[in-house]
């Protein structure tokens, strides 16, 4: 609505949803609902715990008045190419939960944007949640470059990886305010599967995510300074990353 991008005619405050204010751990995932405040992810420990990626984005998302009025449903549904979480999610792997008085439906993250400030939610429908799948002693970690303190990313990566027997088993990274397709490097992410722990692998798929994203140039940046960008934070986010999960996650 700031940009008139939208103009409704009607206004709901769903700010009294209380319900829908919440972190915690249901099984093998981690639930956070839609109303959940910034602030809260920022000081949750159960998120600290296992994804330190959040605190690390949250801290450089906006400033205090932001985080402790705005919230993950609100960031995620505004679409926003440069937003911080849409790109944790996506690194993470989230499946996010829709609901209308129809009944609801679960969507990956990476097939939740259609576009720039388009996502799937429907003119009846509400994100409700966002499950998270637990993963025992992975690093995880969050990269991000800006003009200014809080100000949308120039350019931001995010990843998680989990290491087996000295190779990297799993991993995940985002990408945001670059253009890339459901808000990640899949092509990056499938060539470090299976690879033993190594800085030319890491700087491998690191240039991998920089050929495979589309930043345009504009007032924040030519295209291949944002792409030097995208490569420089991923060798920074997987090293973090994997030097954390070398070490147990935390």
């Amino acid at each position: 609505m700031k940009l008139r991008l939208a103009r409704p005619e009607r206004l709901v405050d769903i700010n009294p949803i209380s319900d829908l204010s919440y972190i915690r751990v249901e099984g093998q995932e981690l639930a956070i609902g839609a109303l959940t405040r910034h602030a809260m992810l920022l000081s949750s420990e159960a998120l600290r715990r296992h994804y330190p990626i959040f605190a690390e984005a949250e801290r450089v998302i906006a400033d205090p008045v932001v985080r402790n009025r705005g919230t993950i449903g609100g960031s995620l549904c505004q679409g926003d190419p440069a937003e911080d979480l849409s790109a944790v999610v996506c690194a993470l792997g989230a499946q996010l939960v829709i609901r209308s008085s129809a009944g609801s439906r679960t969507v990956p993250a990476r097939e939740f944007y259609l576009g720039p400030y388009e996502t799937q939610v429907g003119p009846a429908e509400m994100l409700t949640e966002v499950r998270l799948p637990l993963r025992p002693g992975a690093g995880s970690a969050y990269e991000k470059v800006e003009r200014r303190a809080g100000d949308w990313s120039i350019a931001a990566v995010g990843c998680f990886v989990t290491v087996a027997d000295g190779r990297i088993s799993d991993v995940g990274i985002g990408l945001a305010a670059v253009n890339a397709q459901g808000f990640c490097a899949r092509a990056a992410e499938e060539a470090l599967r299976g690879q033993p722990v190594t800085p030319e692998h890491l700087a491998a798929a690191a240039d991998m995510a920089a050929a495979g994203c589309r930043p345009q140039s504009d007032q924040r940046g030519p295209e291949d300074y944002k792409r030097h960008l995208v490569g420089e934070l991923a060798r920074r986010a997987l090293w973090r990353a994997t030097r954390q999960a070398g070490q147990g996650g935390v």
